[in-house]
């Protein structure tokens, strides 16, 4: 049986008004287009749910059954529909999600500033960790959705890629790299390298590259926060491969790598659950902003 809710809210103005044409005109509909409601809706019934006269329509046993067992529901229905509706509408709550430094430090503060404008209601309460605890959290349920680099893990989550960062060379600015404008992904080869370590998302792609150029990586430190690799390269301990993002200080020299190599910046949540209508508020604003460009994006 293939009976929609259209047929039975026409149905039911046509029943309460006893007239055809008061009923279009309750609907904001056209004769013709109520008079075809009513019929669809009677052909697969299979019952005829009027009695028509030039005067009235009146309804049949059939009918008067029918409206009394529907409006009740459809009232029930609408109004169940309207408070899914007000959710929706909702900008008072607390979002929790999960970022790794670099976009704790670079998207992230744009996101909430840009939502305590709008929506002062809203509260995002950030999780600032390393790659494995934004996937760890993000898999427990303890965020509603993390900002994290191509996890290897992807599968495991429904995700969108909302920008890419390239990596640059940060060196001292006496050092000989530091001459060029840009340096080649080869250059890195026999140079002492201070890099994030293995808890951080980039560090794993940091590898593959090194690999697909050639470079037998030389790791002298390995850190857990890119500002402290670039102490280490102030102190004169090597150089690092970081993304541009990662906004390395002034004091130091930052040079394109080349061939441009980036990391993917992904939005990820659990698979098969459905985000809540304010965190899809600020997911798809962290979207927007990646977008505009105010950042190194796509």
């Amino acid at each position: 049986m293939n009976v929609n809710l259209r047929q039975l809210r026409v149905f039911l103005a046509v029943a309460r008004q006893r007239h055809f044409r008061r009923a279009a005109e309750h609907l904001h509909l056209s004769q013709p287009a109520v008079s075809r409601q009513v019929a669809e809706l009677e052909a697969e019934l299979g019952v005829r749910l009027f009695d028509r006269s030039t005067r009235e329509v009146v309804p049949t046993e059939s009918g008067r059954y029918l409206e009394s067992a529907i409006e009740r529901v459809l009232d029930e229905l609408e109004g169940v529909l309207d408070h899914v509706h007000s959710e929706g509408e909702r900008r008072r709550g607390k979002i929790r999600i999960a970022s790794v430094p670099t976009l704790s430090a670079s998207l992230m503060p744009l996101c909430i500033a840009d939502c305590v404008r709008e929506y002062p209601e809203l509260t995002i309460q950030l999780h600032d960790q390393s790659q494995t605890l934004v996937l760890d959290s993000v898999r427990g349920g303890e965020v509603d959705f993390g900002l994290a680099i191509e996890p290897p893990e992807a599968g495991e989550f429904d995700s969108e890629v909302i920008m890419h960062d390239p990596f640059c060379l940060a060196c001292r600015p006496d050092h000989p790299l530091a001459q060029h404008k840009t340096v080649s992904w080869r250059k890195l080869q026999g140079q002492p390298l201070v890099l994030l370590d293995y808890s951080s998302g980039s560090r794993r792609l940091i590898d593959q590259l090194l690999q697909r150029h050639g470079v037998q990586a030389n790791v002298v430190q390995q850190t857990g926060h890119p500002h402290t690799a670039f102490r280490m390269v102030e102190a004169g301990l090597g150089v690092t491969v970081t993304p541009t993002l990662s906004s390395p200080p002034t004091t130091l020299a930052v040079r394109p790598l080349i061939p441009t190599e980036r990391r993917a910046i992904m939005l990820i949540h659990r698979r098969q659950r459905s985000l809540s209508p304010l965190a899809t508020l600020v997911w798809n604003r962290l979207r927007e902003l990646a977008a505009k460009g105010t950042l190194t994006s796509t």
